[in-house]
């Protein structure tokens, strides 16, 4: 078996930090865990990374860019209520496929508030920088602030729901374009998976 090259394995850091601040966020997930789930010593992922904060910006910087290029790809070459469409059902089946993605995307809002509170800034930078380009991805396509603004609301409320567990079938979800009730099981507890 071949060795894995410091690229390789910082990339493997970066997808099992995902899957464990996902479900511990910040300050539950210790170093340790995220070291075991690929296999390395802890000062070998000290070598990779400075410490945990900045596994941590590496895996939001990850799901943010994640998430931006679904919206991109999905509206590719379309506009207005096509290119709505296909960014909407293209981000339900990325929640529903890869939950941690949901997962880690509320643990980075939560992780901010608090250290943002704690007089730290560069976190927020971060995923507000990200948001921005994911902002600027999805209001291209759609032409309008007020379109970007009403399909960005809707998949945060997307998002809470999911989070929230509420079941596919649940009347909660028949406001939504069709779709949406489809991931809504696969993307929180309802679906088996949690938050």
């Amino acid at each position: 078996m071949a060795r894995m090259s410091a690229d390789e394995r910082r990339e493997s850091v970066i997808r099992a930090a995902i899957h464990e601040f996902a479900c511990g966020g910040y300050y539950g997930t210790s170093t340790e865990a995220i070291a075991k789930r690929v296999g390395v010593s802890q000062p070998y992922l000290f070598r990779l990374f400075p410490g945990k904060k900045a596994i941590f910006m590496a895996a939001a910087g990850r799901c943010l860019e994640s998430t931006r290029r679904v919206f991109a790809e999905a509206a590719d070459g379309l506009h207005g209520e096509e290119a709505r469409s296909a960014m909407g059902e293209a981000y339900v089946r990325l929640i529903a496929e890869e939950p941690e993605m949901l997962q880690m995307q509320l643990q980075m809002y939560v992780t901010v508030a608090a250290a943002e509170a704690a007089g730290d800034h560069e976190l927020g930078e971060l995923v507000r920088a990200g948001w921005l380009e994911l902002w600027d991805t999805v209001g291209i396509p759609l032409g309008d602030v007020r379109e970007t603004t009403a399909f960005m609301a809707q998949g945060m409320l997307i998002n809470t729901l999911s989070a929230m567990g509420f079941p596919s079938g649940h009347r909660i979800w028949h406001g939504f374009p069709g779709g949406v009730d489809k991931a809504a099981g696969a993307a929180g507890p309802g679906g088996g998976r949690t938050v």
